[in-house]
């Protein structure tokens, strides 16, 4: 089947992006199409797939996003920004709620982050603490706690919102290790078994840098619940105070956010289209081929290069 779409991404962290409303495919199909156009060995690649859908009464449009290796995410709150961004031009306005998998999210244009960057604000459902609902074996609760049953001595923060993260904030971000405890919980242990996003965090005068070993995907550049949900796991623990509005970096780029006592967690971010096209796509093998790309928007990847050449000449960033 040829499928067409548009390459994406929110704060780095990219996708194909296909406008589903239209398209009734049993989710098997659709697990493999997310295989084939995610996989970074293929013509397109990205960190998963996300899918425009039809909203209801209460929601405008829906969301669904699967990850490069077939599975569901709850949502995904950089992908959220670039399926608002499509909402919008489909259907027009600038605000709307979203419905997600097994929750629902606002969502906003909002004043560029710097010129030339559509930029759009969201807020999703609480942050909830409860392990139980995950479920995490041996806890109810864990706020700068140890993982009963995970390898390791650090203090983990557990946060789903919806998707369930452990957050331990850390002195200096080590990726190997990032990833050995990654794959640990990558694995549905028997004590873990629909798996969770790992995120180790620095404080950095105020703001935050997070990278993320994300359920199906792996160690990504950025992964925007987990930036929503450190901001919460970093108000909750007292190492920054509620509704005090910060930039949360990665190593995609960063985000403004802002938690509040509520549980309530706002990003605001980029949703950069980069380029339109269409492939051919072998759900059954996962495959995908003879890309065609019909458009670019250089404009656009211009003035997100632009942002990124600013970053990194901050202390904050990477």
């Amino acid at each position: 089947m040829r499928i067409a779409f548009t390459k994406c991404h929110g704060s780095g962290n990219d996708f194909p992006l296909i406008d589903a409303r239209a398209l009734q495919l049993p989710d098997a199909i659709w697990a493999g199409v997310a295989r084939a156009l995610a996989d970074r060995t293929g013509p397109v690649g990205g960190d998963g797939l996300l899918l425009l859908t039809a909203g209801d009464e209460a929601h405008a449009f829906g969301m669904r996003m699967f990850n490069s290796d077939g599975s569901e995410a709850e949502t995904c709150l950089n992908g959220l920004r670039c399926v608002a961004r499509a909402g919008f031009a489909a259907l027009g306005g600038t605000a709307a709620r979203v419905k997600l998998k097994t929750s629902s999210a606002t969502v906003a244009t909002d004043p560029e982050l710097a010129p030339g960057v559509v930029t759009i604000r969201e807020t999703a459902d609480p942050a909830d603490p409860d392990v139980s609902h995950w479920p995490l074996a041996g806890a109810t609760l864990l706020v700068d706690a140890r993982v009963p049953s995970l390898p390791s001595e650090r203090l983990f923060t557990a946060i789903s919102i919806p998707n369930p993260h452990l957050i331990s904030f850390v002195a200096l971000v080590d990726d190997a290790e990032l990833s050995a405890l990654g794959a640990v919980c990558e694995a549905a242990p028997a004590w873990l078994p629909n798996r969770a996003n790992v995120s180790f965090v620095e404080v950095r005068d105020g703001d935050l840098f997070v990278r993320t070993f994300e359920r199906g995907v792996g160690l990504t550049d950025s992964c925007g619940s987990a930036m929503a949900a450190s901001t919460y796991a970093a108000c909750l623990t007292g190492r920054v105070k509620f509704a005090k509005p910060l930039t949360v970096f990665n190593a995609g780029g960063m985000v403004r956010a802002e938690a509040g006592e509520d549980a309530m967690v706002t990003l605001s971010g980029n949703a950069t289209f980069e380029w339109d096209g269409s492939a051919e796509v072998d759900p059954a093998r996962g495959l995908a081929g003879d890309l065609v790309i019909d458009r670019w928007h250089n404009d656009e990847i211009a003035a997100w290069a632009g942002v990124i050449e600013r970053l990194t000449d901050t202390a904050h960033f990477a």
